[in-house]
């Protein structure tokens, strides 16, 4: 199983997953299949090899190249059946419609009627495969109430399991509570996200770790995990490098909202049941993101330009 991470818009990732015997691929969070989020340094796509725990196959292209999901799938010599959508909010979705126009057949799951161009709404707990490929369906409400999650696995390898988490679950932190209690929320983190194996790899939906991180520490400053973390995000933020993945093991040592539990984190949210606990934390990390410097009308809109979401007016 290869695992092709995907920049797109301001600091979304989708994700390319590939059976590497029947050459059948998956596609997960399709944002815009038409055009990617170019980094600096004209690094557009980097493919994480599970087993060796390093990227391969850099892409260098020039940062205008209007890089295309399609693209990638082409030079990859692959077939793509399927979209797995995390949730329904555009910068997830967006795309799936474009994608299915252009690929006839294609199939695009997920749990939320609400989905882009869905075909089949998938149920907690059901189970896909491709090829020697097995995804379980989890569904994750907090961030929104159809979340959905996936956790791969590959017959008779040595690579660890992957869970492809999209707003559910972050490095370090997790999406926005939206529509769902906290007690359902904590659920989906601590009791559904939080037991799956140590080694699974965290595929999240969102570049936010180094805001997640500092989050982090102002809840546990004497976290030398966080701290550790967060030294190497910015190593990796300077060299224009994706934080993706993380592992669950490290996820539970410096992500709040994976240790409601501990004591320090019921200390900071002076509560101490774990709903409550994550609660008070969703509050306060609002707080700490609005503490930032928004973006300006403009520059939302030259963004929104260069992603395709406005059109140049047509000359009269």
């Amino acid at each position: 199983m290869k695992v092709k991470v995907i920049p797109v818009l301001e600091d979304n990732y989708m994700y390319l997953v590939i059976e590497e015997h029947t050459r059948e691929a998956v596609a997960v969070d399709v944002a815009v299949p038409k055009r990617a989020r170019p980094l600096p340094g004209a690094l557009c796509t980097r493919a994480w090899r599970p087993n060796t725990g390093s990227y391969l196959d850099h892409l260098h292209l020039p940062n205008s190249h209007p890089f295309q999901l399609l693209e990638i799938v082409g030079r990859e010599g692959v077939s793509l059946t399927t979209v797995l959508t995390t949730h329904h909010h555009w910068d997830h979705a967006r795309g799936n419609t474009e994608l299915a126009r252009l690929l006839p057949g294609l199939v695009v799951l997920g749990a939320d009627e609400r989905i882009c161009a869905l075909t089949r709404r998938l149920a907690h707990g059901e189970e896909l495969r491709f090829g020697a490929i097995h995804v379980r369906c989890l569904l994750t409400p907090g961030h929104t109430l159809g979340h959905m999650s996936y956790f791969l696995w590959e017959d008779e390898c040595l690579d660890p399991p992957a869970v492809f988490s999209g707003d559910a679950l972050s490095v370090a932190g997790c999406g926005s509570r939206l529509e769902t209690t906290a007690q359902q929320m904590y659920h989906s983190l601590v009791e559904t996200l939080g037991t799956l194996p140590p080694e699974t790899k965290v595929f999240c939906g969102h570049e936010h770790t180094l805001g997640n991180l500092e989050f982090a520490q102002k809840v546990e400053p004497w976290n030398n995990h966080v701290k550790a973390k967060l030294s190497w995000a910015k190593k990796r933020d300077e060299d224009d490098v994706p934080t993706v993945p993380s592992t669950l093991g490290e996820e539970l040592l410096y992500n709040p909202f994976l240790r409601v539990a501990e004591e320090p984190v019921r200390k900071f949210t002076g509560k101490v049941a774990p709903a409550e606990v994550l609660e008070v934390l969703c509050r306060e990390r609002a707080s700490f993101e609005r503490a930032a410097e928004p973006l300006q009308p403009q520059a939302r809109a030259l963004l929104a330009l260069q992603w395709g979401l406005l059109s140049m007016p047509r000359p009269k």
